[in-house]
């Protein structure tokens, strides 16, 4: 039998003329949000695929782009010219099908998010923000307050966390006075990636420098001696190939700290000879991966690392050196890398055996994300209440420049299959300046 033909993109998205540098999707898979280079943001309907609103959100290249949902809906931006922005989400698109006379082009005079506030930050590092909710509010289902971690002002090996709406800095310097790393030893770091899974033999010397942050994210992990409680934890990835978990532990009782005080390093490992180029955690803080310009896959076990670090930090190796950007599923199976030549590669996150490869973007792919696997999906309006009666793009072969014009008539009503079929969307964005979307396998139901 003949090899069945290479799959291809579900949609392709033409909303950006630069390249893109981030890519999130909303909790509800409802909401697309992209930036590029030039500091352009576009919001688009994942229903429609259209895109409601696109503004030049930065001076610089956008790090990352999220959603808040705290008092009202929120638009977090961080951008290379060391602001990081939180714009009001305007309401939905008001204008209709007439106005746009079948074009996928947005109309003139659509509105803007408003800017609420900004904070000034330090961009050196190309290192994107990230986000903790926290006091979640039960009679608004939402977090009234947001942490923000950053690299710190001064020093970019060093990390910030910020307060929401506050913008009040809660902790200063997290990780100065932390110990190094000695030279990377390649023979040492691969040993333990020639099987799947076996932990790499790789010994934590204390001398070197560990550089400037490349990627971090907050999170709370389980209190080490009581149950009831959390713990506040930052995991950061740095310029000389490591990767790090810090936990904050004052021992005054105070809820903030400077100087790193209070914040104490668990564990610390280096896998990657050259810079960590993008690192990925499970949406439960689970795992983690990191990846860089070699080919090897750095894989952390998040809960169980501070008690046995070199059987929980892992190393895989893979046949394809240089990549960009990495993505988790929600199942915690399966991941995908963004490689330098273009191409997206799926593979399992136990076995690391290969899932297949995805093949569309000329360059590289600065930019991954998975839909979410179990979004809840949110009534649709009707065309009535928001006027928007646009429907989705065409699909699978249908990812010419000619070939994006809709059918009007459709109200962008999702049946439970296709609703079904977006939790399966892999969203990547290229150096070419397009999105693609693919819509996968099921990876959240067992194999029978």
């Amino acid at each position: 039998m003949p090899a069945p033909p290479p799959p291809s993109p579900k949609h392709i998205l033409r909303s950006h003329k630069d390249q893109i540098s981030s890519l999130y999707v909303s909790d509800d898979n409802e909401r697309l949000y992209s930036g590029d280079t030039a500091g352009l943001v576009v919001l688009t309907a994942m229903r429609t695929l259209r895109a409601l609103v696109s503004w030049k959100a930065h001076e610089s290249s956008i790090l990352a782009v999220k959603e808040w949902e705290g008092v009202d809906r929120y638009i977090v931006s961080h951008g290379r010219d060391n602001k990081l922005h939180v714009w009001k989400k305007i309401k939905d698109a008001t204008f209709n099908v007439e106005a746009l006379g079948g074009s996928a082009a947005l109309p003139q005079g659509i509105p803007v998010p408003e800017l609420m506030y900004s904070l000034d930050v330090n961009a050196l590092n190309f290192c994107p923000f990230s986000m903790l909710g926290v006091n979640y509010n039960y009679n608004t289902g939402r977090d009234d307050e947001l942490l923000v971690a950053v690299p710190n002002l001064v020093e970019s090996s060093w990390a910030d966390v910020w307060s929401l709406p506050s913008c009040q800095r809660l902790h200063a310097a997290v990780g100065k006075g932390k110990p190094g790393l000695g030279e990377f030893d390649e023979e040492i770091a691969t040993e333990g990636a020639t099987e799947p899974g076996k932990p790499a033999d790789h010994k934590l010397p204390k001398t070197a420098e560990l550089g400037i942050i490349m990627s971090l994210h907050l999170h709370r992990s389980p209190h080490p001696s009581i149950s009831t409680a959390t713990e506040l934890r930052m995991l950061m990835a740095f310029e000389a190939g490591s990767v790090g978990c810090w936990a904050f532990r004052p021992t005054d009782g105070k809820s903030h700290s400077i100087e790193g005080i209070g914040w104490e390093q668990l564990w610390n490992v280096r896998f990657h000879a050259e810079s960590v180029m993008a690192m990925a955690v499970s949406r439960n803080s689970t795992i983690a991966l990191s990846v860089s310009a070699d080919h090897l896959v750095g894989r952390y076990d998040l809960k169980n690392a501070t008690s046995d670090v070199e059987a929980s930090c892992t190393i895989a190796r893979t046949k394809h050196p240089g990549n960009a950007s990495v993505a988790i599923h929600g199942s915690d199976k399966v991941c995908a890398l963004g490689g330098w030549d273009g191409k997206i590669r799926l593979y399992s996150i136990k076995t690391f055996k290969s899932l297949g490869t995805l093949d569309y973007h000329k360059n590289g792919v600065q930019a991954l994300t998975f839909a979410h696997s179990n979004a809840q999906p949110k009534p649709h309006a009707s065309a009535s209440q928001t006027g928007v009666t646009l429907g989705p793009v065409g699909e699978g072969d249908n990812v010419n420049d000619d070939d994006l014009d809709d059918d009007p008539d459709d109200d962008g009503e999702f049946s439970n299959s296709e609703t079904e079929g977006r939790r399966r969307w892999l969203v990547a964005g290229g150096k070419d300046g397009r999105i693609s979307i693919w819509e996968l396998m099921d990876f959240s139901k067992p194999k029978h």
